[in-house]
């Protein structure tokens, strides 16, 4: 019997080794294919950059040289205003799931923005196409804004939900038991204290949004020049990633691979301060 039970406790040791040799060997063969996808556009991009990509606008067809400033600047302004109404209105959809958990009207809404989440994103591009777009007569920033706004609701729903959710109730309860009002008990007891994961779901909205180039098309368009106005067309990097990387000329290659190393570069930083703020504001009691 004794024999049986050493073979038996010696072949769940070699089981369990085997399987965490086997998630470990799959966790790093991922971090491989990211580190060198990342090391291939760095290479690439590093070698594409010059100061007049940050300071110049495009060059004519058939001219060299030439830059991308005008796009940089749209995509700062498209991912501004986008962020200006996604987040208000994510953060209280989120708050709204987070207090009515459990009931039939919060069970529909949380279903809608899963739905919402698996939208491909050319299909929204084409629905503002024709509910912004047209009615207004021609593209605009403000219509590319809206379409990312859109995309980035469910993260900061999710986000500030599941963040919400880890604060015990009784907080919420003392606050109110004190006398202090459901607006007042929200604004400056639930939402300071989970600041940090609410924030972090804001940041991951906008990384995910701010290389998206489909919708783009069909609401933003694109523009050549320097646009400052959010009712007119305006240029922004995914979209000169997609139509200078399909172009035949090696120079817009080369520009195309430097704005690819500034995109990246923008959403490894968004990254980088959404774990540095979750592990400094983590909800903790």
């Amino acid at each position: 019997m004794e024999a049986i039970s050493d073979r038996g406790i010696k072949r769940r040791k070699f089981k369990d080794k085997l399987f965490r040799y086997l998630v470990s060997g799959l966790t790093y063969c991922c971090l491989a294919i990211v580190f060198v996808i990342l090391f291939y556009i760095f290479k690439k991009g590093i070698g594409s950059l010059n100061w007049a990509i940050f300071s110049q606008l495009p060059k004519p067809v058939g001219e060299t040289g030439g830059g991308v400033v005008n796009a940089i600047v749209g995509t700062l302004m498209l991912v501004s205003v986008a962020s200006i109404i996604a987040i208000p209105f994510g953060v209280s959809v989120g708050i709204y799931l987070a207090d009515n958990r459990g009931r039939k009207m919060a069970g529909r809404v949380s279903l809608a923005v899963d739905m919402l989440q698996g939208v491909p994103s050319i299909v929204l591009g084409i629905i503002i196409y024709l509910w912004v777009v047209k009615p207004m007569g021609g593209f605009s920033a403000l219509s590319g804004s809206i379409v990312l706004s859109i995309m980035m609701l469910p993260p900061v729903i999710k986000n500030t939900e599941e963040t919400l959710v880890l604060i015990p109730n009784t907080i919420k309860e003392a606050s109110l038991a004190l006398g202090a009002s459901y607006f007042r008990t929200t604004m400056k007891i639930l939402l300071p204290t989970g600041i940090g994961g609410i924030f972090g779901g804001c940041i991951l909205g906008i990384a995910r949004v701010a290389g998206e180039a489909a919708p783009l098309l069909f609401t933003a368009f694109g523009n050549p020049y320097m646009n400052y106005n959010i009712l007119k067309p305006v240029n922004s990097l995914p979209l000169v990633l997609f139509n200078y990387a399909s172009s035949p000329y090696d120079d817009w290659h080369k520009i195309a691979w430097g704005a690819t190393f500034i995109l990246v570069s923008m959403v490894l930083i968004l990254n980088i301060i959404v774990k540095y703020f979750e592990n400094r504001w983590k909800v903790q009691f």
